[in-house]
């Protein structure tokens, strides 16, 4: 597992040191799990919060157990450190009075308090907002649901796959001639993680106006309804239910997948402009390109079978390697079909730096998947692997609240929180101990 990581991507390349952060500053009480909370909260670590992710002592965030796990790394799964990086963790048992007590503090401390639990265990907790409220006035206090927090469907659990099937995002997608098909990709909560980091983001920025906090929801339900698109307004003009289409598109023509030679890919023809750049300069078809029917969208969608076939049948007698340089030399917006890890190595992925591998304390090297964006004043954090559960609780209680040790030891014996993790290895060392 992870043998290869040296010889297939480079070193991340550390950041000016004396560049500030977008977030310095800032302090985020993170109680979230799996993904809609978590992934909101790691895109702030990376824009310089500190995040303290508070998690139950022993098995943490359930997500950090999904697969694949490395052996020398025990509840620490791929998809938990690709969602986690850049936090510190606490394990605090807050059924404990005293877990509770200490969670308070750092509430207390915090700018931002972000939760994704049930609907009713915080305020079982005594840690709704209002309560919160009572303890830091300007906090910002934002509540990930899966249908939000108040109404009929307030108590309902949901997850991504069920937002997506009831939204009608799975509606839309597949093919025609069979049910509709979810994504594998959990596009409904890293959407809904993007929009909850955006709200927190302009509740900071009025705080800095108004010195005020305030609440925050985001539901599951409510982005995955955004995430149909414009599809949801062309319903409530024409009230026609959208339909699958496959790889085509309904609104233009032609776009979809084709075949080379050797290799998939897709076609874009967004306007009339590239369809007839396609047919001049691409295929060579000026003819095509000033068909009078043809030279115009509705026209092209009409004809859209017999389109799709001749391009098929001239595609199909040239290797990609032909096709991709002429689109591009004509601005044809088009792409190879590509697997994930196809994807992930890729020139497009090697120009932008988007793989790299970080330092691990104890086996040597992590890869890392970064962030699309790019600050020219305030670069994103250096990337630091998603922490162990309870690796900084000592730390935390050290440096953020300023607890002596005689009262962390003595937190420790009522069972309030668990020990740090082990001392950090070298990524030498590491490479040596596993080499021994």
């Amino acid at each position: 597992m992870l043998d290869n990581l040296e010889a297939e991507f480079p070193v991340h390349t550390p950041r000016p040191s004396n560049a500030p952060k977008a977030l310095e500053g800032v302090r985020v009480v993170d109680f979230t799990h799996f993904i809609a909370g978590p992934f909101a909260t790691m895109v702030m670590a990376d824009m310089g919060a500190d995040v303290i992710k508070v998690e139950t002592p022993g098995r943490g965030d359930e997500f950090r157990h999904y697969p694949p796990v490395h052996a020398e790394l025990p509840a620490q799964g791929a998809p938990y450190l690709w969602s986690n990086r850049n936090k510190r963790s606490a394990a605090l048992n807050m059924k404990t009075p005293e877990g509770l007590a200490v969670v308070r503090e750092l509430v207390a401390k915090a700018d931002v308090v972000v939760e994704n639990f049930s609907t009713g265990v915080m305020e079982r907790f005594g840690l709704d907002y209002e309560s919160c409220r009572k303890l830091n006035p300007k906090l910002i206090y934002c509540s990930v649901s899966a249908y939000g927090r108040e109404g009929e469907f307030a108590d309902r659990l949901g997850f991504d796959p069920i937002a997506q099937a009831e939204s009608g995002f799975i509606s839309m997608n597949g093919y025609s001639d069979r049910q509709g098909v979810r994504t594998l990709s959990p596009v409904i909560d890293i959407s809904t993680a993007t929009m909850a980091c955006n709200a927190i983001l302009g509740a900071l920025l009025a705080r800095h106006r108004t010195g005020e906090g305030q609440s925050i929801e985001v539901a599951l339900f409510d982005n995955a309804v955004l995430m149909t698109g414009y599809a949801a307004l062309q319903h409530l003009f024409t009230g026609a239910v959208p339909q699958r289409h496959g790889n085509t598109s309904p609104d233009t023509c032609p776009s979809g997948v084709f075949m080379s030679q050797d290799k998939p890919f897709y076609i874009n023809c967004g306007n009339d402009k590239i369809f007839h750049r396609l047919m001049a300069q691409v295929i060579e078809r000026p003819d095509l390109a000033a068909d009078p029917v043809l030279s115009d969208r509705n026209g092209r969608m009409a004809k859209r079978k017999e389109i799709f076939e001749m391009l098929e049948e001239i595609f199909a007698k040239q290797p990609w390697s032909y096709w991709q340089p002429r689109m591009r030399a004509a601005s044809i917006p088009c792409g190879e079909v590509r697997n994930v890890g196809d994807a992930l190595r890729s020139p497009e992925a090697r120009a932008r730096n988007l793989v790299t591998r970080v330092e691990h304390p104890v086996i040597g090297w992590l890869p890392n998947v970064a962030l699309p964006i790019r600050y020219s004043g305030t670069p994103v954090a250096d990337p630091k692997p998603a922490p162990a559960v309870g690796q900084h609780t000592e730390e935390v209680l050290r440096e953020t609240l300023g607890y002596s040790e005689e009262r962390i030891a003595a937190l420790r014996a009522t069972g309030a929180l668990s020990a740090s993790a082990p001392p950090a290895k070298s990524p030498a060392s590491a490479k040596a101990e596993a080499a021994a």
